[in-house]
């Protein structure tokens, strides 16, 4: 189990839209609507309540501050080895029982390579958050995916949807590898992703066609810590809030990505028709 005590920096983030904008305290609760007793308490204390994060990082997105994004590429820079989990309901502790058995591989701790795959997993929620976390694979047992048959087989085996399949010699090995393995390693699945994996399994489209569809959804990859000794090398460092704008942006941008994989999906039927079913293959 692994302890996370992290609280919201606003009063970092105060700080740096003071110097950016090389206002007062007084100007900064004009622009804000934020009164000056509140921004003083928060740069004493360095908290608030939620209404006021939310007034406050509403107020900077507005005016263009993507300040979460940079943060990221500040954190990056400086750790080197930097990683994403988006909650809905906020972190004070994680252990590797904590997400569903039907996740992509299974239990774990699942986080994403960038700030903005988190984000677009807990998008739809109100009062989520993002943390970051350093990390390290040093000492563990790896084993690492790329957008392959093998990928997709593995997900829709933890998912429910292989029946009959999963009891294969091919399936059990990839599915013995994993379960003997720390940390997972491979390409990000969504439920869009998923439905085109649930066609091949039910025979509908070949996998030509649904690794040709699946590639066009650079996601990025995800991490799964699944073990204790994994969770070990998870150091959490900073979390992000929210805001209302921020989070009806990425939705949006959520909404375009679905329009081109569908348009990859029929595209790719008409391109890949030659290929082999699961049913010729496994």
């Amino acid at each position: 189990m692994l302890k996370v005590d992290l609280d919201y920096r606003i009063k970092d983030d105060i700080e740096l839209i003071l110097e950016s904008e090389r206002i007062n305290n007084k100007e900064l609760s004009e622009r804000s609507k934020i009164s000056r007793t509140t921004l003083d308490e928060i740069i004493k204390k360095g908290k608030t309540t939620l209404s006021v994060y939310e007034k406050f990082y509403s107020y900077i997105f507005e005016n263009k501050y993507r300040i979460n994004s940079v943060k990221e590429e500040i954190l990056k820079e400086k750790y080197k080895t930097i990683l994403f989990h988006g909650s809905k309901y906020g972190l004070s502790e994680i252990n590797t029982d904590g997400s569903r058995d039907n996740c992509d591989f299974g239990k774990g701790f699942y986080l994403g390579e960038t700030y903005e795959n988190a984000l677009a997993f807990v998008c739809e929620t109100d009062r989520s958050s993002v943390y970051a976390f350093k990390y390290s694979l040093s000492g563990l047992k790896v084993k690492q995916f790329d957008c392959s048959m093998e990928w997709m087989l593995a997900i829709c085996h933890y998912r429910g949807t292989l029946g009959e399949y999963s009891k294969t010699p091919k399936v059990k090995k990839i599915i013995s590898d994993i379960e003997k393995s720390d940390v997972i390693i491979a390409p990000i699945a969504d439920n869009k992703m998923f439905y085109i994996m649930a066609q091949f399994t039910e025979g509908e489209i070949n996998a030509d066609v649904a690794l040709h569809s699946l590639s066009a959804s650079r996601l990025g990859m995800q991490y799964i810590f699944k073990t204790d000794k994994a969770l070990k090398k998870l150091v959490p460092i900073e979390k992000y809030y929210l805001c209302t704008k921020e989070r009806e942006e990425c939705t949006r941008k959520l909404n375009e990505r679905s329009y081109e994989i569908d348009t990859k999906l029929k595209l790719a039927k008409r391109e890949f028709k030659s290929g082999l079913y699961i049913e010729t293959n496994y």
